[in-house]
């Protein structure tokens, strides 16, 4: 039977993680499918996740290479894309490939869209659950969640998390709707956002988020600032964003995605 559970996992650069935090998901008790999406990283990593996968037949990765790196919100939105092309995966995730998002809680999203349109995988739910950040980190990141929420009215502790899980119907739905605005952080916040201008069902699932002990971190200062004005062209923009997901639009198949360069299967 096809999987059901389809993990998009964005890389640049990883190639220190990518063989662990495969091998975490295959250990998982639940079956879970990955699709690398790797933008032409230097450092081999799409080359280390072509030979994990020849080393576990069973354990179903693909990898989706991209010319250049243009963002997450970008690699995300080619990865989804191409699970709801070439999948019929009913749940989808995305998770950082650095291990910052431990693989131990994808059960209890799984469990959570039982119910939920998204889950969320949350650092603030239960008090800060973060660790090995400077306090500057701390501040900087849970200020952005209370200032998301201020803005936006959304119901949610965590606006910025990239621990997440849609049902296909959610995603299809905010896919179809409009192009992603955003390529950094600020992707996060525009996916919840779109979720709850919908109607879905949100659902905040706590965890403990440990910041990476290999690579390099790709914040930076713009990506700081496009969450900032995002966040106020999102509110901004509500009442037609909210029509326009909303909206009938074709389905999914018949929606021109962004065109992405061809997976390599190996």
């Amino acid at each position: 039977m096809p999987p059901e559970h389809w993990i998009v996992l964005p890389t640049y650069n990883e190639a220190e993680n990518i063989v662990p935090i495969l091998e975490a998901i295959r250990q998982l008790p639940q079956r879970f499918a990955v699709l690398v999406v790797d933008d032409n990283s230097p450092d081999g990593t799409a080359r280390l996740a072509l030979e994990y996968r020849a080393a576990y037949p069973d354990f179903v990765v693909e990898l989706l290479q991209r010319p250049q790196k243009e963002g997450l919100g970008r690699a995300y939105e080619a990865g989804f894309w191409w699970v709801l092309r070439h999948t019929s995966a009913q749940f989808i995730y995305e998770m950082d490939a650095d291990l910052s998002h431990p693989p131990a809680y994808l059960p209890a999203l799984a469990k959570a869209l039982e119910e939920a349109d998204m889950a969320i995988g949350s650092r603030y739910l239960s008090g800060i659950n973060v660790v090995n950040w400077p306090l500057g980190r701390i501040l900087l990141s849970y200020g952005a969640s209370w200032y998301v929420r201020l803005i936006t009215g959304m119901p949610i502790y965590d606006p910025t998390a990239g621990f997440v899980g849609y049902r296909r119907a959610l995603l299809s739905q905010i896919l179809t709707a409009a192009p992603i605005r955003f390529r950094g952080y600020a992707f996060q916040i525009e996916m919840k956002y779109k979720a709850f201008l919908a109607g879905a069902r949100l659902v905040e699932v706590p965890i403990v988020f440990t910041e990476r002990v290999a690579g390099t971190s790709k914040m930076s200062r713009q990506v700081v600032q496009e969450a900032i004005w995002g966040v106020l062209w999102l509110r901004w923009n509500r009442t037609k964003l909210r029509k326009k997901l909303l909206s009938p639009t074709r389905p999914t198949e018949e929606v021109s995605p962004p065109a992405t360069p061809p997976t390599e299967r190996g």
